[in-house]
């Protein structure tokens, strides 16, 4: 995934540096596992010193950390940008399509970061902590969407909840097939179950 551009030329040479840091620890991190690799090794591979690393992240957690914060992003902007009139069954099903193809456009290397995250406890416990904020975010914009207040009805944290729920199951799935199985399909029907509950709200 690439991050959103920046304005100024030093701007745009710290997000390059950044950039060569996150390919060069998830790349390592994917490959050797988590706790094999050290931060020395990941600013070794990137081709700058270990000081210059602690400048952009905090440990090599944070860069997997920043990863899962770019997926977020990209699905909050998705769901930002769907047609109005879409019910949310189809809304909520390209905002997590487009946070999977952003992995699966990058399988090889994707899904490795997807076996690391999952595989590894204190990453997974990242990746859920992430996905509550995520559903706060969502649930904020499925509220705009309707028209609901989000203090007092409980669609949007449930439909978010639920759209997270099937952003999570495709992910384990993929990463438990090896990549064997095609995440467009797993995408579609996990929302094929989910569809009804989520567009519930519309019929009333």
């Amino acid at each position: 995934m690439t991050s959103r551009p920046v304005g100024t030329l030093a701007q745009r040479k710290r997000q390059l540096v950044a950039d060569e840091l996150t390919q060069a620890a998830l790349d390592l991190l994917a490959r050797e596992g988590f706790d094999a690799v050290t931060v020395d090794e990941i600013a070794a591979a990137a081709g700058v010193s270990k000081r210059t690393f602690f400048r952009y992240f905090a440990s090599k957690e944070d860069v997997v950390v920043q990863f899962l914060t770019e997926l977020g992003a990209t699905m909050r902007d998705e769901l930002a940008s769907r047609p109005a009139p879409e019910p949310p069954s189809t809304a909520l099903r390209h905002t997590v399509w487009r946070s999977i193809d952003a992995c699966a456009g990058h399988a090889d290397r994707a899904l490795r970061v997807v076996q690391l995250i999952l595989g590894t406890p204190a990453l997974l416990a990242r990746f859920l902590e992430r996905q509550a904020q995520w559903r706060e975010e969502l649930a904020a914009e499925v509220a705009e969407r309707l028209g609901l207040e989000l203090a007092t009805e409980l669609y949007p944290h449930l439909a978010a909840g639920m759209a997270l729920t099937a952003f999570h199951t495709v992910l384990k799935r993929w990463s438990d097939s090896d990549g064997t199985e095609d995440p467009s399909a797993l995408t579609d029907r996990c929302f094929d179950v989910i569809a009804p509950a989520l567009d519930a709200v519309v019929r009333a």
